[in-house]
């Protein structure tokens, strides 16, 4: 399925749903988004709150999975959102497009500009996030878009988190993925916020070094943190998905906590 020159429409959880974005410029979403969205594994109507959502592909595998799901994409971007607007639009999508919405605001806002932004205290059972995670020196680009998406500024876990922290009702679960090298930042701005954080490490292959980490923690919990069983993606010498890993990345089965 093709869009205009300057956009695509790509297929997620094998065609169950499209998301329209940008051709050679901005952020693409792929298998991180959905490996995100597979952390929300819960069946009760709930609220989420997808954290720099970009073109919405996380929130909307959320919804497309999930039947009774309501997804709130927030983006600070204007471009990236009206990406996310388009496709809400589109004819695959209408079965869940009345749950998803989307909001233009920055996340790291605090006190009463972030409610009057829309991110509301209380108001939500998951808040998941993909954030930057570039330092700002890291894989220099010509790209404004990319650049935006992709560059971590100081402090970006801590103010990320306190937002998800403030509208996420109590009990609820923060989900994110991240690289390995941020455990430290990102147990750190849980701190009193949240509990029970849960890491799991995800390898290429068995035998390599961790490319990325999937983290949930639960809002006033006080359990210890766990370092899960590491998923591994490839079979040894190929590029195919390991079974587990591909469900997960189709929509087919999500990731619970322990």
């Amino acid at each position: 399925m093709a869009g205009s020159p300057s956009e695509t429409i790509d297929a997620f959880h094998r065609g169950a749903f499209h998301v329209v974005q940008p051709k050679g410029r901005g952020h693409r979403s792929g298998m991180d988004a959905m490996l995100l969205a597979a952390l929300v594994a819960d069946e009760r109507a709930i609220r989420v709150a997808d954290l720099g959502a970009g073109a919405g592909a996380a929130g909307m595998a959320v919804a497309s999975r999930l039947d009774r799901a309501e997804v709130v994409l927030f983006e600070r971007s204007p471009d990236m959102a009206e990406f996310a607007r388009k496709s809400l639009l589109l004819p695959g999508n209408s079965r869940f497009a009345d749950r998803v919405s989307v909001i233009e605001a920055d996340v790291t806002l605090t006190g009463k500009d972030r409610n009057e932004a829309g991110l509301v205290d209380d108001s939500f059972h998951h808040v998941i996030m993909n954030p930057p995670f570039n330092d700002a020196s890291d894989r220099l680009t010509p790209d404004a878009l990319k650049a935006e998406a992709h560059a971590m500024t100081d402090g970006l876990f801590e103010k990320w988190i306190r937002t998800a922290g403030a509208i996420m009702i109590p009990g609820g679960q923060l989900s994110l993925i991240a690289r390995p090298e941020s455990i430290g930042e990102i147990v750190a701005a849980c701190g009193r916020r949240f509990g029970g954080i849960e890491i799991t490490p995800i390898h290429p292959r068995d035998g390599e070094n961790a490319v990325r980490i999937l983290v949930t923690a639960i809002k006033g919990s006080r359990a210890r943190l766990a370092l899960r069983a590491p998923l591994i993606m490839h079979r040894q010498g190929t590029h195919k998905f390991t079974d587990f890993v591909d469900d997960m990345n189709n929509g087919r089965a999500p990731y619970p906590r322990r």
